[in-house]
């Protein structure tokens, strides 16, 4: 087992042992493996281990090495910030969208998905705990954000995604509880399912609250190299 595989060897028995101990089921949470400023080669290291959702934040990065892997069979997540100018590129490439905050950059995904392409799938980005520093809606937008986005054709709204401050565990179960709030605003609630939660330094908090997905990076793939 080369070191790329016992990472998320590693990796997926915390995972294990955070749904045992939340007494949830394991196959409930998804591990996104989280790739940015790491080479193209390491990534194909790890699809062969076994992983196939990966998250990229910087989108001209995320298109080159969506390029150069095309050969796989790669669920590609957006999970950086989500500028106007950067939509068309994001419907066209990416399976799943972390960073929606506002209805006009959902409304310009819904309309540069091609209709002959699955509906993209997105959650929204809550600034769950305040912090100036980081984008996301409000909560007490939420609601209105999931009427309004839910009805749109060429995207599946699943649910939401947070990155609290560092250590601040009751933003997660904040997240949760939110979650929980607003299903019944979306058109489908079917389709709400997802809470894009927890990193490697916090997953078995968020798993414990309801993550259904956690973007893990550091702990798969090592530090990250921004000097790139």
């Amino acid at each position: 087992m080369n070191s790329l595989q016992q990472a998320r060897s590693q990796v997926l028995d915390q995972i294990y042992k955070a749904c045992q101990e939340a007494q949830r089921n394991f196959a409930g949470v998804h591990l996104l493996a989280v790739s940015k400023t790491h080479p193209h080669q390491a990534i194909r290291e790890m699809y062969e281990s076994g992983q196939r959702a990966f998250g990229e934040n910087y989108l001209q990065e995320a298109l080159d090495k969506i390029e150069i892997l095309k050969d796989l069979d790669i669920e590609w997540h957006f999970i950086g910030h989500v500028q106007r100018n950067k939509t068309k590129h994001l419907a066209a490439n990416f399976s799943w969208v972390h960073g929606v905050d506002r209805l006009i950059i959902a409304e310009r995904l819904s309309a540069q998905r091609d209709d002959n392409q699955q509906p993209l799938d997105i959650c929204l980005q809550v600034n769950i705990d305040g912090q100036e520093t980081k984008d996301g809606c409000q909560p007490d937008e939420v609601s209105d954000l999931v009427k309004s986005i839910s009805t749109l054709p060429n995207l599946r709204l699943r649910g939401l995604m947070v990155i609290p401050a560092p250590h601040n565990t009751q933003a997660f179960a904040d997240a949760r509880a939110l979650f929980e709030k607003v299903k019944t605003e979306h058109a489908f609630p079917e389709l709400w399912d997802t809470l894009s939660m927890g990193m490697s330094s916090d997953m078995q908090e968020a798993i414990t609250a309801g993550a259904t997905i956690v973007r893990v990076g550091t702990a798969l793939f090592g530090a990250r190299d921004y000097s790139k």
